[in-house]
């Protein structure tokens, strides 16, 4: 059996790497943010798009912990002779700092062409936000519901431009409880991850639907959401048994780098320019569960997210 498992290691790791972003799409001129950037896949997709050219893209780590972020940033800058790798703060967990947040860089930027809503917590012990919504909830949807939101006409007038919603294979799992969205009534911090997944592939179908027309036609504006797949990374570092978990199981686990594919692929692929509203995992198209395809949910899910963050998005 040992000799067996030596022999199959190497394809087991490559069965478990998944696909890989092949594109060599350069980005000189473009200005790309990236939140939650500091670790994990965001750091390695961020790694990846700030060395596409020789003029690269100006890269923007948006995080809540500025001196991880700087970090990260740093080693970045190092490792690819790109000096346009700015950190910005942005705790999604708080509205008001999401609306500083875009309010600086719309002041200091005068472009944008990709947005990559990355950072995302998972199995919180039952805590809410800063704004009173529920951890995963607040964060994982709602705060990159109005980022993107503010951000909307920027990437517009940039056009052709990309929004790229990172979401989950447990999205399955999830439902939207619009009679408990905030779990006071009942709360599991696995399933509230995956509710919160589900409004990630709900928000980026209708996102899309509002974009399609003649403009998104002719612009290339689009938006996908994506399943990084099992990455061994910081997310499960509320939950001690799955901490655990990782670190035996972690040979069958996407390294970070492996598990960006999927998000650079969304991001720089030529031959997804005209492509809007779909789930890739493995860079390629995946199955989304029914619940996700449910227009009717996910027109519902927007106009209670908008009435949540007290905006008009129509």
């Amino acid at each position: 059996v040992p000799v067996l498992l030596f022999v199959a290691a190497p394809y087991i790791r490559r069965y478990v790497a998944g696909g890989r972003c092949k594109s060599t799409a350069r980005l000189e001129g473009k200005v790309v943010i990236i939140t939650g950037a500091n670790t994990g896949i965001g750091k390695e997709t961020a790694r990846d798009l700030a060395r596409r050219g020789k003029c690269s893209a100006r890269v923007i780590i948006a995080c809540r912990d500025i001196a991880k972020a700087e970090a990260a940033a740093s080693e970045i800058r190092a490792e690819t002779g790109n000096q346009q790798v700015i950190v910005q703060k942005l705790d999604l967990a708080d509205t008001k700092s999401i609306r500083e947040f875009a309010e600086k860089f719309l002041a200091e930027e005068k472009e944008l062409h990709i947005l990559i809503n990355n950072a995302g917590v998972m199995l919180c012990p039952y805590s809410k936000t800063a704004d009173g919504f529920e951890m995963h909830l607040g964060v994982n949807h709602l705060g990159h519901f109005l980022l993107t939101f503010l951000l909307l006409e920027r990437l517009k007038q940039c056009a052709p431009a990309r929004i790229v919603n990172v979401s989950s294979l447990a999205h399955h799992g999830g439902r939207i409880r619009f009679h408990d969205l905030h779990g006071d009534k009942c709360y599991n911090r696995g399933l509230a991850y995956c509710h919160s997944k589900l409004a990630n592939v709900l928000f980026t179908r209708e996102l899309a639907r509002r974009l399609q027309g003649k403009f998104q036609r002719q612009a290339g504006f689009t938006a996908n959401a994506l399943h990084p797949g099992s990455v061994c990374s910081e997310l499960v570092r509320h939950s001690f048994v799955m901490t655990w978990l990782w670190k035996i199981f972690s040979f069958f686990l996407k390294t970070p780098c492996e598990g960006a594919q999927t998000s650079i692929y969304c991001a720089v692929a030529e031959e997804l320019d005209s492509v809007t509203g779909q789930y890739f995992s493995d860079c390629q198209p995946a199955y989304v569960s029914p619940r996700g395809r449910d227009d009717e949910i996910a027109k519902k899910l927007w106009s209670v997210s908008c009435e949540l963050l007290g905006i008009q998005w129509d």
